[in-house]
């Protein structure tokens, strides 16, 4: 059960990850943040339901998790800060931030059944 529903919460991620691109592309940019904050930024802690899941996980993996919260809601603040203005490079620096801690996650931790 606990195997499944980090599985969901990972596509759940890359389904997030996937609308904030989009949303950019489009320059609708208050979706963009609103997706980064609601979706993946600690706004979206307990929709995830990482307090029940984190005792499963090993200590580095939770770090990474949290940094990858909180990455999302740096980014998130980027956008609203400067998305108008037009600043791709800080707006790109910062989803940077986010992918990288999904791919420290992803090459150091697998879920097995």
């Amino acid at each position: 059960m606990m195997r499944n529903h980090v599985l969901e919460n990972m596509r759940d991620h890359l389904l997030a990850l996937t609308a904030i691109q989009q949303h950019l592309a489009l320059e609708e940019y208050e979706k963009a943040t609103a997706a980064a904050e609601n979706q993946l930024g600690m706004s979206s802690l307990n929709s995830h339901g990482t307090s029940h899941m984190a005792r499963f996980m090993p200590t580095a993996m939770q770090q990474i998790g949290t940094q990858m919260h909180k990455a999302a809601s740096r980014f998130a603040t980027i956008v609203q800060e400067g998305g108008l203005e037009g600043s791709t490079p800080k707006i790109a620096e910062g989803l940077a931030g986010v992918m990288q801690q999904c791919v420290a996650c992803h090459s150091s931790y697998r879920v097995h059944p």
